[in-house]
């Protein structure tokens, strides 16, 4: 009797432990700073190596600053701030994918001197290790060998793509402007289909343009331009399930403006780059039942892990808060403009069929205090949860959210109370942890005895099926559906089978 392995491929999903650190950016002017105004940051990962026991990734922080300066002029500058980081587990294996993400939690102005900034960002990064495992288990052509088959699904990594590339938009501004102060650019997906061998990604790309008018006044514009890119990934079928990451690559934004007495056109050239993950069911046939008619099997089974990803789903949704500034700082007699935005999410689960997110959301908003005619920031932290219902879900579900935040508005009451609201566009993925056990050694035994009958009486009990008896009997399925034509199974009823056996050679 031989019996040869075979090994099947799974799919593992792990997350890594969630850690802080901090990134300390040095950023030097051309003019000499008097007051920063508004801060607004964000992290991307740039490259990822995976090594046995460790993931070091490096990256970059890009920073939009609007500072005052000490000429009375309002200025900004954008600048990238290179990181690097790791994370180190025994699991981690060489050839293993991750999606890595990194998140700005706060930022602290660390001092202001002539020309030169100093900012420390602290930083949360965690990240999905991604990886397929073998799962052995056996199989055989021996005669004396009866098997029963059965066909399982399992979950496997089809392959991983980055693709890069340029959105461009146009707006245009109904009046002159005198300065382009900043502008900072997001991408959002909003669908993912999979196809024969390629994913097709749509979403948009959101610029938000924040400008001083001929007539001295602050102004924000929103551009959204939508997308579609189509991506190769070869073993992909419509039945797939893609998972993307989507970046935008700040630092590298072109944008070029002209006008005239009528208004301004202003042109952007915004990089992006997307991760995708391609993950794929199949089907395999595998030893569900065995026994020997010949000898005593010795059978083992090995239980393993696997992830099942489900379809991404997209949400649009509005928050809003308010905050009250402290009697000791300057009252509010004019907003000037909202300098941006920075938003940390904190948690994100599903509970009951409803996915939960939270977070919290931080505004800059510059003002002015006709006391002292002086311009001054103030911080507007709104708290935010986030309750859809979603389709799929799971008792085990792990779920992975990206925001994108725009529409952001700030009014202010009674000269102290700020009100905030803003759009959020949202992007979940989801998977689930699932167990199973699969026959992954079959061991020969002792040899049956030779029969010292050639014919014998079987008590057989309601549901029996024809496999049940034979594998008790030590025969061939077909010689009980074959000796007993008049028999359907499973069992209606307990019935007396009589079994004729053939002698051993």
């Amino acid at each position: 009797m031989s019996f040869e392995t075979k090994k099947l491929s799974v799919v593992k999903k792990k997350s890594l432990e969630k850690s802080s650190f901090n990134v300390e950016c040095n950023i030097t002017n051309e003019v000499e700073v008097e007051k920063v105004l508004s801060v607004c940051c964000s992290a991307q990962v740039e490259t990822v190596e995976i090594l046995d026991g460790s993931i070091n990734y490096s990256g970059e922080i890009s920073l939009t600053i609007i500072f005052a300066t000490i000429d009375g002029e309002i200025g900004s500058t954008n600048i990238a701030c290179p990181f690097s980081s790791k994370f180190e587990e025994s699991s981690i294996a060489l050839g293993d994918k991750a999606f890595i993400k990194v998140e700005v939690e706060d930022f602290s102005l660390e001092s202001v001197s002539g020309s030169s900034i100093k900012i420390n960002c602290m930083c949360v990064q965690s990240s999905t290790l991604i990886c397929n495992r073998e799962v052995e288990t056996v199989t055989t052509a021996d005669e004396n060998i009866c098997l029963l088959e059965d066909e399982i699904s399992l979950n496997c990594l089809v392959g991983e793509e980055k693709h890069s590339f340029v959105v461009e938009s146009e707006g245009t501004i109904k009046e002159p402007i005198k300065k382009l102060l900043c502008f900072d650019s997001q991408v959002s997906v909003k669908n993912v289909e999979s196809s024969e061998n390629y994913v097709s990604v749509a979403g948009d790309v959101v610029t938000r343009i924040l400008y001083l008018t001929e007539k001295d006044r602050y102004d924000t514009s929103y551009l959204i331009e939508p997308f579609k890119e189509e991506i190769s990934l070869q073993g992909l079928n419509e039945n797939g399930v893609v998972e993307v990451q989507a970046c935008v690559k700040k630092i590298s934004i072109k944008n070029e403006m002209t006008q005239d007495d009528k208004g301004a056109t202003i042109k952007f050239e915004v990089p992006v780059v997307l991760q995708v993950m391609a993950f794929a069911e199949k089907k395999e046939l595998i030893i569900k039942d065995v026994y020997s008619i010949c000898n005593e099997l010795e059978v083992s089974t090995e239980s393993f892990e696997m992830t099942n990803c489900s379809k991404t789903e997209f949400f649009e949704t509005k928050i809003d808060g308010m905050l009250s500034i402290d009697e000791s700082r300057p009252r509010v007699d004019k907003i000037m403009f909202i300098g941006g935005s920075n938003f940390f999410v904190s948690n994100s689960y599903v509970k009951n069929e409803e996915l939960s997110v939270e977070g919290v959301v931080k505004t800059n908003v510059v003002y002015l205090n006709d006391e002292t005619s002086s311009l001054q920031t103030a911080i507007v932290e709104v708290p935010f949860v986030i309750n859809e219902k979603i389709k799929n879900a799971c008792n085990s579900t792990n779920v992975s959210v990206d925001i994108v935040l725009e529409d952001v508005d700030v009014v202010v009451k009674k000269g102290r109370e700020f009100y905030f609201d803003a759009k959020l566009k949202v992007k979940a993925e989801f998977d689930c942890d699932c167990m199973d056990a699969i026959i992954s050694h079959i061991g020969i035994s002792t040899e049956i005895p030779e029969r010292e009958c050639a014919i014998e009486l079987v008590f057989a009990s309601q549901g029996d099926t024809a496999w049940d008896i034979a594998k008790n009997m030590k025969v061939k399925e077909t010689t009980i559906l074959l000796q007993n034509p008049e028999l359907s199974f499973p069992l209606e009823a307990d019935e007396n089978i009589i079994v004729f056996y053939q002698k051993q050679s």
